[in-house]
């Protein structure tokens, strides 16, 4: 008799049913990998051997298989939540027992630790505080909220055009044929004692801000008058928050206190056809910034690089077309947000980044081999082999996408059509061990 069959047919209908009905309960949970049911047929030993012909004796579950195909990458708001593009898991350590997920859902507890929702901690490289990273082996990450450390301003890098048309600042006097003019000598409280300044934020090794003021003064060794002759010269003077700083004088009769002495050929470039400059540097002057806040003085010890390359002299009004810096106040950490490749980058209320650490992944030779543990989570096993653990996007690692989660892969429409098949199933098998019953009532029945 053939109940034997259609009871294996229920049986395994029945477990079909079960990993769809898991399948569509998951269909919302973020980086649920959906089921799948594998089926083989059961055959009696034959006593005629190999070639002997035999009749089955149902069927039997031989695997429930996952499929890691890739889910859908949905947006957040969360900056800690990370999708995963592509093969791989995020290696997870909860004690020293690691695991593995899909689930990109993290934040922050109160040590700063970045973990999931059953306080696993994810891996990956960390950072020294110069954001250079540890590479050699996975560790939890933390993310730091320690204050950025100032940068104390090393060089300026000044891109101005003075005008060529510029007079000589001083008083005429119109009695000589070309006219003579008295030159006023430089004052910080006199605007008429210079033709041009500008300004530039700079700090010291604490961070404190300082306004290093430059200005520019023109000088005609010729003629006193603008555009004679073959060069034209501009004595620069400069003040920190107001007050002038005694420069080492620029020579060729320039007053003592100036920084330095910029040349221009007729041209409008920028020469050094005179011992003007303080830096082997040509065009560049050094500058002594003292300060009296408890920081390093003078700022950069001896000098800061006031760089001037670039620096032209045409018949256009004076512009200032770049004046940067390189130093920083400190800044404290605002927000940070994950690159494809898993570094986590801070920006801080100073404007800079820095890189707090990078998220580790890990893959499988046989992801099928992993066990699940359930809330998301699997282990390695014998069958999966031992992880691959490398940064996002390397080898056959994917990238990461920050804000983002990854769906389900549950397909919902193709789960109820497999339901409705399984039920199919199951009612034919069910009605195979009727039809059994009822030829076995017959026999019984014979007189």
């Amino acid at each position: 008799m053939g109940f034997q069959q259609g009871l294996s047919g229920l049986n395994a209908a029945s477990k079909s049913l079960d990993v769809i009905g898991n399948n569509i309960s998951n269909a919302n949970t973020v980086g649920f990998k959906m089921a799948q049911t594998q089926f083989s047929d059961v055959f009696a030993n034959s006593l005629n051997g190999a070639g002997g012909i035999g009749t089955g004796i149902g069927v039997r579950v031989q695997t429930v298989a996952q499929l890691f195909t890739q889910g859908n990458i949905s947006s957040t708001n969360n900056p800690l939540d990370i999708a995963i593009n592509g093969a791989g898991f995020f290696r997870m350590s909860s004690n020293g027992a690691i695991t593995y997920t899909r689930n990109g859902q993290f934040s922050l507890d109160k040590l700063g630790n970045i973990v999931n929702a059953q306080g696993a901690q994810l891996t990956g490289y960390s950072a020294d505080s110069n954001g250079v990273l540890s590479t050699g082996a996975a560790v939890p990450l933390t993310i730091t909220t320690t204050d950025i450390a100032p940068k104390e301003t090393d060089i300026v890098n000044a891109l101005l055009n003075l005008d060529s048309r510029s007079l000589v600042p001083g008083t005429q006097v119109p009695v000589a044929a070309p006219p003579v003019i008295i030159p006023i000598a430089f004052s910080l409280t006199d605007p008429l004692s210079y033709n041009n300044a500008t300004s530039v934020a700079v700090f010291d090794s604490l961070g404190n801000s300082h306004v290093l003021q430059t200005f520019f003064v023109r000088v005609d060794p010729v003629a006193r008058v603008p555009a004679v002759g073959a060069t034209a010269e501009w004595d620069v003077f400069a003040a920190v928050d107001g007050i002038l700083i005694a420069g080492p004088g620029s020579g060729a009769g320039s007053p003592a206190n100036s920084v330095g002495k910029v040349g221009f050929s007729n041209k409008g470039k920028l020469t050094a056809a005179t011992p003007n400059f303080a830096l082997t540097d040509p065009n560049a002057f050094a500058i002594a910034i003292p300060v009296t806040t408890g920081a390093v003085t003078p700022i950069s010890t001896p000098t800061i690089k006031y760089d001037m390359t670039g620096m032209t002299q045409f018949g256009s009004p004076f512009s200032v077309n770049s004046l940067r810096q390189d130093g920083y106040t400190s800044g404290k950490l605002s927000k940070f947000n994950t690159a494809k490749d898993g570094t986590i980058v801070g920006s801080y209320t100073n404007g800079k980044t820095a890189v707090l650490g990078q998220i580790a992944m890990a893959n499988f030779t046989d992801p099928n081999g992993l066990q699940s543990l359930g809330d998301n989570q699997w282990t390695e096993t014998a069958t999966s082999g031992s992880s691959l653990v490398g940064t996002p996007g390397s080898g056959s690692l994917g990238v990461l996408t920050s804000n983002a989660t990854e769906d389900s892969n549950s397909d919902l429409t193709g789960e109820l059509v497999n339901m409705i098949t399984a039920q199919r199933v199951y009612q034919a098998n069910a009605q195979t061990i009727k039809t059994q019953d009822q030829i076995l009532q017959t026999l019984v029945n014979l007189r």
